[in-house]
């Protein structure tokens, strides 16, 4: 059965990483190509999987420091580098600038692209001033700024090719996610959920920066690009207008379900795959109804950002759980049987897995515990069913709901988990935090926090004590295989390799490898920030390496980001990991790891 398993996710994979017209071929080919990293999830499946086995549970030990590198900026360092043959292509958060390096000359910088944004934009973005990463196809390298300015520059020289805005941050429109380069277009989401903005997904045209469409959240069916008809919710037609008639009034105009992050694409369907975000207000009184299509997966045709099939995990969403975070692509045994599978773990607490072609629910379990927000999920409906002690709705406004777990941020946010098709195993970083919960009436002002409620998170009770554990999923039932706690909540991006290890980083700024298929630790190392950056590894002259960055900042970094004091700031998380203080500092460094 096992190798059944592996000839199926390897013509996965083939299809995925070797596939024809349907795709970027060029891009493709630097995929497939494991000596690069050359997407920021690894692949269109946003497996983050490494072939690359020079590297494994063996040896990790001995991995020691090869050479690092300043970003001169301070925040957080989400996403990670770029290596496409001999080069490597480096982001920064706010204010985005982009560094070249030359492998084949000491890492010398090659050139540097630094734009000049209005730093007014810094106070609109919710969550620090990260961003996740650049992308590369076409002999171009795409950045979409904190400004929404999207910009092609030429791979070779860093001049700027075409730049269009995205969206318009006196609104609240603001940008944290990397772009989707797939066929010709690029692919783009936008931020600012928290400021009354509608979510949308745009779609430009690579080589000139046109629009070739736009696809909102919510909206009547010609804004949302759903066919009444044709596109379903769990096996069924949505019906007309499905994206208003669940919103009171004209409220879905500022309804949120905005698009930060991550995408992904099957060239076999020629669909992309992504998450939206929680409605506006995060007060649940003053947004009756179910809400769709905020908190919603989204599988759209690339061609045309027709929607073929949705499913809203959080209706009427009470806790901004984002449905947000990656979406897999696997071929993987479900209950005994070969499915084309997606598996999304969510901020709700829930890991589900999917028919990625029809949007068949298939499982759906906690992957935390101390989940307690709902009991399980209707597996018919494919509603939560929710206990009305931790309901901030049915409790009222003005009321505050206590012990709901998972917090707002979830029992994961946007770190990227890893899929090891060696392993059959997801290995996902999680949080292990509650919240108290209490919403209160908001009015909205373009431009303005439109968010109406306030926060206090703390470690999960009755459990190790700290905020975050990293697990091994298995998907095809929706059961916990190991665990491994974690102090603060793990808050980077997973690499599972062919060495039977996986890495992450930790918030005290420690890269951690561990065994595969038990969880032992065998290898850490201090950096000198706190890491919410994702693992990448390349190999270059016949050695591989492992690159990290490191720089404390995110939502949970962000009293050390922004050097905020009040428990409730940061929407509730500077008093929650108030102790990070005791650990790290701030800092931008990108560090890489070699074998001696």
């Amino acid at each position: 059965m096992r190798k059944s398993l592996l000839v199926t996710t390897v013509a996965l994979t083939a299809l995925l990483a070797g596939g024809t017209a349907q795709a970027n071929d060029g891009l493709i080919k630097d995929i497939d190509n494991a000596s690069n990293w050359a997407i920021q999830t690894g692949d269109y499946a946003n497996q983050r999987y490494s072939k690359l086995d020079q590297i494994n549970k063996d040896n990790v030990k001995d991995l020691k420091v090869a050479w690092t590198f300043s970003t001169g900026v301070l925040r957080g360092h989400e996403g990670s580098p770029l290596v496409i043959g001999d080069m490597m292509y480096v982001h920064t958060p706010f204010p985005n600038n982009v560094y070249a390096l030359d492998l084949a000359n000491d890492g010398a910088i090659k050139w540097v692209y630094e734009p000049k944004q209005d730093p007014n934009v810094i106070p609109v973005m919710c969550c620090d001033t990260v961003y996740r990463g650049v992308a590369a196809a076409n002999g171009m390298i795409f950045l979409h700024q904190a400004d929404t300015t999207v910009v092609a520059l030429d791979a070779e020289t860093g001049e700027v090719k075409w730049s269009v805005k995205n969206g318009d941050p006196s609104k609240g429109e603001t940008n944290t996610a990397t772009v989707l380069p797939v066929k010709d277009k690029v692919i783009v989401g936008i931020s600012g959920g928290e400021f009354g903005v509608r979510g949308h997904v745009t779609a430009y045209n690579m080589a000139d920066g046109s629009v070739a469409w736009r696809g909102y959240s919510m909206g009547p069916d010609s804004d949302t690009l759903i066919n009444p008809e044709k596109t379903t919710h769990l096996g069924q037609p949505v019906g007309k207008d499905s994206g208003t008639n669940t919103w009171e009034g004209d409220q879905w105009k500022i309804g949120g379900g905005t698009t930060w992050g991550w995408f992904s694409y099957d060239p076999e369907t020629n669909l992309m795959y992504y998450g939206s975000g929680n409605p506006s207000t995060w007060n649940p009184a003053q947004r009756p109804g179910d809400n769709r299509w905020s908190m919603t997966v989204f599988a759209r045709d690339v061609d045309t950002g027709e929607a073929k099939w949705l499913y809203q995990m959080t209706p009427h969403d009470e806790w901004d759980y984002d449905g947000v975070n990656e979406m897999i692509l696997a071929d993987i045994k479900v209950k005994g049987e070969d499915r084309k599978a997606l598996v999304h773990f969510d901020r709700n607490g829930f890991g589900y897995t999917m028919d990625r072609v029809t949007g068949e629910l298939l499982v759906a379990e906690k992957f935390d515990p101390k989940v307690n927000w709902a009991t399980h999920i209707d597996m018919k409906t494919g509603r939560p069913q929710v206990v009305a002690q931790y309901s901030t709705a049915q409790n009222g406004e003005d009321v505050n709901s206590t012990g709901i777990c998972p917090a707002a941020l979830g029992s994961k946010d946007q770190q990227p988990a890893s899929f090891s098709p060696k392993a059959q195993t997801f290995f996902v970083p999680t949080n292990h935090v509650c919240m108290d919960y209490e919403p209160f009436r908001v009015s909205y002002t373009a431009g303005q926090p439109y968010v109406g409620a306030t926060l206090s998170m703390y470690p999960a009770p009755d459990s190790h004590g700290g905020m975050g554990n990293f697990i091994a999923w298995d998907a095809g039932e929706g059961k916990i295989k190991w665990s491994k706690p974690e102090k603060f909540s793990v808050w980077s991006g997973a690499l599972a390799t062919a060495g039977d290890i996986v890495f992450y980083g930790t918030l005290e700024g420690y890269l951690k490898a561990v065994d595969a298929n038990t969880g032992d630790e065998l290898y850490k190392f201090k950096t000198p920030s706190g890491i919410i950056g994702n693992v990448m590894t390349y190999e270059r002259e016949g050695k591989q390496y492992i690159g990290v960055l490191s720089g404390i900042g995110g939502w949970a970094g962000i009293g050390l980001a922004a050097g905020l004091t009040d428990p409730q700031a940061g929407l509730g998380a500077v008093g929650g990991y108030a102790g990070l203080k005791n650990y790290t500092r701030l800092g931008g460094q990108l560090t890489v790891f070699e074998l001696p």
